[in-house]
């Protein structure tokens, strides 16, 4: 096996048995190589692409067809390849790293496999070149192999490396341009200027003093740029020649042929298509926004050309393409993002709040509370924030889901209505056959067995799903759902950067938050996990707080354990159904997830990247809940218990209500095991009863009617 995969390693120059000389391959760049400075970001503008022309549309997909080739070998290569360096536990153990170099599994030995795909398949090279299947396989071994042979920061190792549908390969690498040589860009290059664009699609009605982006960057929004027609004309490369340094013997200025380096017209996005591409060059015009509101944002990004460092071709599904996708050019600049003054002002107005403040993420909403950095009454107030869902924010879902249900069950219907031989009819199109055969009628024909799929005795079935044949309304449905899905995501995210926005803007940039993992909370909680998403709003809060100037410190729970613990520093301990912080020594009553905020203020941190450093200043806390007194008893229970509406079935804690508590439901006759209370898992498995396991902790010798801790109530659920 190993024969067969080592050819991952360079071959020698010596001349083989048949006296031919084995290839060649180039040596390191004996030049100094470009480094990107320390403090030097990056940023990425998504320019949308006008592929109109039916011959331009078309080598696209065929680059696309000829990339989605070269990837799947590789991802088999790199799954073979990974086996075979498992399989073999005596070279792994003698020497790891010599047994990967000999299988080929490095960035190298990718490389080289991407080669010889690309030159044993002749056909390839009329669509592709070297740079983008190098840069093709270099993406390969990061996300496939590295992740798999190599552990992250936590330890985790992703899974075998696995062959990906053509459904999901939306974008293809491109190469860096050098910043060493001048005008040197292997794959996708971006030529044209942003004053070359506005005077070619300039507006009819745009003030005649307006000359240049800078100043059209000044106009009030509402203020109409460009006038671009519906399809956009492909710019044609600068004819004749253009005149060099120097001077020729007979004393005339020396010249040169125009190339795309000297266009200085619309933007566009050219290719140069593979080695023996013989179409010329394939351009795709770049359509901007035409507002004047987006044009401080087009300067940032477009004005200085320098700055330009790589593109990537990218595409998503749209139901209004001709193909069913539309194309976007990712270009990635060295310089930060685009900030509106408004943001600026707002950030720089965070940075002087001079607070400190914790976050406590919960399923169903996010608690903020912050005070001031030197904890005195008299710098500034206690603030607490409680963000959840609004009743219309929950509408929208509500009808989001409707939607995507109907269109599962579309796409269910069309399936089966085109693969009826795969499914068997139901038990109500069973009864209705036999009753017309007892009434003597003709048998029906069913058009869409509602019935579940032929499968074996094992379960498994007969025929692979990919192998069923598929309508055009089938795929246009499908599309439909994949854009709602990424219209979903694109909105979850601007709306966590919003909230984000609005916590730092309140609170400071100065945040600590518990080190959950919160994707454990979606076995348990997924669909209110998908509605509220915390992780979102966390990572955006984050994000916000350093471009703020500030940090979001994150603290285990495992060492603080805000959660069990008082402002007085007494423990009190409570169970996921228990929303209430109430301390018998110190008499706090508030929300519990507010308590905890209010907690991670105090928490510090002997290293601020370990979050198994965090420790809770007890003597501080309690100095807070002595100076702050009545405004800090009011911001933790100022708030209201509410969460995400849960489903029958998908509770897993209980609102205590006063009062008598009624008898849990495992207590009651005839039950089943879907209406029993789920268990109580803040007890470690190893305390609860064994007559008792999966049911809330059961000691000593309580009746099935008491309800131990009061654990389980009045069946009022709430997630938390």
């Amino acid at each position: 096996m190993s024969s067969a995969l080592s050819d991952g390693s360079p071959a020698s120059s010596t001349p083989d048995a048949a006296g031919a000389a084995a290839r060649r391959f180039r040596g390191k760049n004996k030049s100094r190589r470009w480094k990107r400075g320390e403090d030097t970001e990056i940023a990425v503008i998504r320019l949308p692409l006008d592929v109109n022309n039916h011959q331009d549309l078309r080598r696209v997909e065929q680059l696309y067809s000829a990339m989605w080739s070269v990837k799947r070998a590789l991802q088999r290569d790199a799954r073979a390849a990974v086996d075979a360096y498992w399989a073999g536990d005596v070279r792994r153990e003698s020497g790891a790293k010599a047994w990967r170099a000999e299988l080929g599994l490095s960035r190298e030995g990718m490389e080289r496999r991407a080669y010889r795909h690309i030159e044993r398949a002749l056909h390839l090279g009329h669509y592709v070149t070297k740079a983008l299947v190098m840069h093709q396989a270099d993406e390969v071994f990061e996300t496939a192999v590295c992740r798999h042979l190599f552990p992250d920061a936590a330890g985790r190792r992703f899974g075998r490396p696995k062959t990906g549908t053509w459904w999901k390969y939306t974008r293809i690498p491109g190469r860096a341009r050098s910043h060493t040589t001048a005008r040197k860009w292997e794959t996708f290059r971006l030529h044209g200027t942003l004053a070359g664009h506005m005077d070619t699609y300039r507006h009819r009605d745009l003030d005649s003093s307006v000359t240049s982006p800078d100043q059209a960057a000044q106009l009030p929004p509402g203020t109409s740029i460009l006038e671009q027609p519906r399809r956009l004309p492909v710019p044609a490369r600068t004819p004749g020649r253009v005149p060099t340094a120097g001077v020729t013997s007979k004393g005339t200025p020396k010249t040169r042929a125009a190339t795309w380096w000297d266009h200085t017209g619309p933007l566009a996005v050219v290719f140069t298509g593979g080695s023996g591409s013989e179409r010329g060059d394939l351009v795709l015009p770049v359509r901007l926004p035409s507002g004047a509101g987006r044009w401080p944002r087009l300067l940032h990004f477009l004005n200085d050309s320098g700055t330009w460092h790589k593109v990537d071709l990218v595409r998503r599904q749209d139901v209004s393409a001709p193909d069913g996708w539309v194309y976007e050019a990712h270009l990635m600049v060295l310089a930060g993002g685009y900030a509106s003054p408004t943001t600026r002002s707002r950030r720089r107005a965070a940075a002087e709040l001079d607070r400190v403040g914790g976050i406590d993420g919960n399923v169903s909403n996010v608690s903020v509370v912050s005070f001031p950095s030197t904890f005195d009454p008299s710098d500034g107030p206690v603030e607490s924030s409680w963000i959840e869902l609004t009743d219309e924010e929950h509408a929208a879902l509500a009808k989001a889901r409707r939607k995507e249900r109907g269109r599962k069950r579309a796409l269910d219907r069309s399936r089966r209505a085109t693969n009826p031989v795969q499914y068997g009819p139901s038990k109500r199109q069973q009864a209705r056959t036999e009753r017309r055969k007892q009434d003597d009628l003709p048998e029906r024909h069913v058009h869409v067995p509602g019935g579940p799929r032929a499968a074996n005795k094992a379960g498994i079935p007969k025929q692979a799903y990919r192998r069923d044949d598929l309508s055009a309304g089938y795929r246009h449905t499908r599309t439909r759902l994949a854009e709602a899905a990424a219209t979903e995501a694109a909105a979850k995210d601007h709306r966590a950067r919003r909230i984000a926005e609005h916590i730092v803007a309140a609170h400071g940039a100065e945040l600590t938050v518990e080190d959950c993992n919160i994707s454990t909370w979606y076995r348990r909680w997924g669909r209110a996990l998908q509605a509220t998403t915390p992780g979102r709003l966390i990572t955006a809060t984050g994000r916000e707080c350093e471009k703020t100037g500030g940090r979001l410190l994150r603290a285990s729970t495992f060492t603080t354990k805000l959660s069990q613990t008082c402002m007085c520093g007494n423990r009190v301990s409570k169970t996921l159904a228990d929303r209430v912080h109430a301390c018998p020594t110190c008499g706090l009553v508030g929300d519990r997830d507010i308590v905890s905020a209010a907690l991670n203020a105090h928490v510090r941190l002997a290293d601020p990247d370990d979050p198994s450093t965090a420790r809770l200043d007890t003597v501080q806390a309690r100095s807070t809940q002595i100076l702050f007194a009545t405004g800090l008893q009011e911001a933790l229970s100022s708030q209201p218990q509410r969460g995400a509406s849960p489903r029958r079935g998908r509770t897993q804690a209980a609102a205590r209500r006063p009062g008598i508590p009624r008898q849990r439901a495992s207590a009651r006759h005839n039950t089943t095991d879907q209406n029993r209370p789920t268990p109580n898992e803040t007890r470690p498995a190893l305390e609860r009863h064994k007559a008792h396991v999966g049911t809330a902790a059961h000691k000593g010798n309580a009746s099935h009617g008491d309800t131990p801790n009061g654990n389980w109530t009045d069946g009022i659920p709430i997630t938390g």
